[in-house]
């Protein structure tokens, strides 16, 4: 079926979505992952695992089929990614009592293969006694019991967390507990806090054994700063200070949840570089909350940012709205060779109001990441996991589709429209100004996903994708730097029930956004716009629930 379109429809975004434009509260940068509100829900004992024997169907409107979830209430930053006795353990900022942010513990789960969870209990929960929240932080599996925490049979995991203490003059220092069980319990050590800092605001430590350094390294956040520092230790406990990094890149919001991690540049083991990863909110290129990077060269002591890194260019990880507080995994065995992250698909500017129940907030699908020269820059590359490839079903793949200027053609008479599916797309733009896919469409919705020559950009506009009512900051297009290769783009597409993720020219760049169309839309359709595009080529499969064994 084709239609005309009105050409309205698909301008680049005006200005305003280009520029970032700054709103935020006094009280909130102060608090960074904090929201001004307080919490609508009490502290109770008794109800901190609840959600274990809480009946869920996973068919709830909006829910993810492929993306974790909690079952119930809130979830925000993952923390402590590790793997640990051939599992992937992923713990997260949960709330056991409520929808929106609060009481913060660590929840937990752990997956064979990363795209099927099985929830656990709360790890760490929320220290009512102290008034100590459990904020973000990492993992560690301490083979050689430099901390002494092992019990001679199995090496011990250690979280290594902020405590954010309340009371009359709130702090947050960091702290340990640790797991003797596969990280079933963890215990709190005795001597927390371990390291402290005289600006109350410092958080977020991401902790990796050093081979060069035969030490353990912490990197760590001082959000009102924008700075992170750099830490040494031989046991996890006695901390010695080692540099700063920042001012730099990014700084119009509060720094946070840094990580820092080594990769070859395209592949080449004998050119390798260090990354560091710094989420800044708000101020991001999106609006709200985001991520940065920095490619540089790690000495022993300090970060030393590459030179054009020291120009002032920004690097965002994801230049879409929802992609925020990724780490990497931990202890991922040496044949396996990938480098693994996930990110908390969700923006501060919204977080606590998107319409979901009895959940909020969801993971992104999990990634691996790679650094590759794009013309003549080292840029950062995400690719989805190929793990995820054992959802799909129903391959159907279509060839050379011609899109008239002004032209939209519906694929769901050729079996392509759904809720959660997998796409794979070669766009020749031609002589067209716009060119590229409406998904989810229904009833005055759709999601527009494609490529514009004129600013030479993959972009997703969320405009009028389904809900956006419970914010004014929803309504978006977010638009990305791509230039065509042999004429051409491809964009690799994950729809979900409440969310898109978009990787173009196999991972550089990255969109992510959340959604929230009606159940109802389901169709598919292609579209050009000021002149003639070519669809070359459509690999679509529908994905099958990651819940159905629940």
């Amino acid at each position: 079926m084709k239609k005309r379109i009105p050409l309205r429809s698909y301008n680049a975004a005006p200005p305003f979505f280009l520029i970032l434009i700054l709103t935020f509260s006094y009280t909130f940068m102060l608090t960074g992952c904090e929201p001004a509100q307080e919490p609508e829900t009490a502290f109770d004992e008794d109800l901190i695992n609840q959600h274990l024997d809480t009946d869920v169907t996973y068919t709830e409107r909006y829910r993810p089929q492929f993306h974790f979830t909690p079952k119930i209430n809130w979830m925000n930053d993952p923390n402590g990614l590790v793997f640990y006795d051939d599992q992937y353990h992923m713990f997260y900022q949960y709330n056991p009592f409520g929808d929106t942010w609060g009481f913060m513990s660590w929840g937990h789960a752990v997956s064979d293969d990363l795209v099927h969870w099985e929830h656990r209990p709360v790890a760490i929960p929320y220290g009512k006694e102290e008034e100590e929240g459990i904020f973000s932080g990492s993992a560690v599996v301490d083979h050689n019991n430099t901390t002494g925490f092992g019990d001679g049979n199995h090496a011990p995991i250690v979280a290594i967390y902020t405590s954010a203490y309340g009371g009359d003059e709130p702090n947050q220092a960091q702290s340990l507990a640790y797991s003797i069980d596969g990280g079933e319990t963890f215990e709190k050590y005795e001597g927390n806090p371990v390291l402290d800092h005289e600006d109350p605001d410092f958080r977020d430590p991401n902790v990796v054994w050093m081979d060069e350094m035969d030490q353990w390294l912490m990197v760590v956040a001082l959000p009102l700063q924008h700075k992170v520092q750099f830490y040494s230790s031989d046991n996890l406990i006695d901390w010695e200070y080692l540099s700063d990094f920042g001012p730099a890149g990014g700084i119009e919001g509060i720094w946070e949840c840094p990580d820092l991690f080594q990769l070859p540049v395209d592949g080449d083991p004998g050119d390798m570089r260090w990354v560091l990863q710094v989420d800044m909110n708000p101020g991001a290129i999106a609006g709200g909350s985001g991520s940065q990077y920095f490619i540089g060269d790690w000495d022993g002591t300090q970060f030393i940012p590459d030179d054009e890194n020291s120009e002032g260019e920004v690097l965002w990880t994801d230049f879409g709205t929802d992609f925020y507080a990724a780490i990497t995994w931990n202890n991922i065995p040496e044949e396996d060779g990938r480098r693994l992250w996930v990110g908390w698909m969700n923006n501060w500017e919204y977080a606590n109001q998107i319409p979901t129940e009895p959940w909020r907030s969801a993971m992104s699908i999990p990634r691996s990441i790679h650094l590759e020269r794009v013309d003549d820059q080292i840029l950062m590359v995400q690719r989805p996991v190929e793990e995820l490839q054992q959802l799909r079903e129903d391959h159907i793949q279509l060839q050379d589709i011609t899109v008239e200027a002004s032209e939209i053609t519906s694929l769901s008479d050729q079996g392509l429209s759904g809720l959660a599916y997998e796409m794979i797309v070669e766009i020749d733009p031609g002589d067209a100004d716009a060119a590229g896919l409406l998904l989810r469409v229904g009833d005055g919705e759709e999601t527009i996903v494609g490529y514009d020559s004129r600013i030479q950009s993959a972009f997703v506009d969320r405009r009028n994708s389904g809900d956006e009512e419970f914010t004014e900051e929803f309504g978006i297009r977010n638009d990305a730097p791509v230039l065509l290769v042999d004429g051409k783009i491809r964009l690799h597409i994950f729809v979900d029930w409440s969310s898109i993720e978009v990787f173009a020219n196999n991972g550089v760049p990255v969109i992510t956004n959340r959604i929230f169309p009606d159940p109802e839309s389901r169709d598919i359709q292609v579209f050009s716009q000021g002149g003639t595009a070519t669809i070359e080529q459509i690999d679509f499969w529908t994905l099958r629930s990651t819940w159905d064994q629940e």
